[in-house]
């Protein structure tokens, strides 16, 4: 899958990306967010490359990370940054999406929307989804996208979960 462009200076990925120099040196690229357990950080003059140790599963506490990486994020004013998981359909977009509530002030239903606009196959396992939920709770005050339940694994969110507040 190829780097998704979410702002003028974050991307978002599967593990093949940061592996590619070129691309890396092409998009400017300063700060690499590692959210896998077994890729390796590649390691590039002037790349810094941050881990975020979480599996993909339900139970894991990637919302945990929320905050660090995002202030990581937000902090890298002198070049671009990656953000990766295996296949940038969970983990990344689940981070992705906690940086532009914090710091571009949006809901989670827009941050979701932002980002598949740029990446339109995005599926965020259900447990990130009720951290982020808690996360844009904790935030906001309210939530402004309902997850039925039971949720499955996986799932993709449609128009039909967004509360329009």
């Amino acid at each position: 899958m190829a780097v998704s462009q979410i702002t003028p200076t974050l991307f978002l990925s599967g593990a093949d990306a940061p592996l590619n120099a070129g691309l890396v040196l092409k998009k400017g690229i300063t700060l690499i967010v590692n959210a896998t357990l077994s890729h390796a950080c590649p390691a590039y003059p002037g790349v810094e490359c941050l881990r975020v140790p979480v599996s993909d599963l339900p139970s894991a506490r990637l919302g945990d990370y929320f905050d660090w990486v995002a202030k990581r994020i937000h902090g890298n004013c002198g070049g671009g940054t990656l953000v990766h998981c295996a296949a940038g359909m969970s983990r990344s977009p689940a981070l992705v999406m906690a940086y532009l509530m914090r710091y571009r002030g949006v809901t989670l239903q827009r941050a979701h929307h932002w980002v598949q606009e740029s990446r339109p196959y995005i599926r965020l396992n259900a447990g990130f989804w009720e951290q982020l939920l808690q996360y844009e709770k904790r935030l906001y005050g309210r939530n402004t996208v309902r997850v039925p339940g039971p949720c499955p694994t996986y799932m993709t969110v449609t128009e039909s979960h967004f509360q329009f507040m």
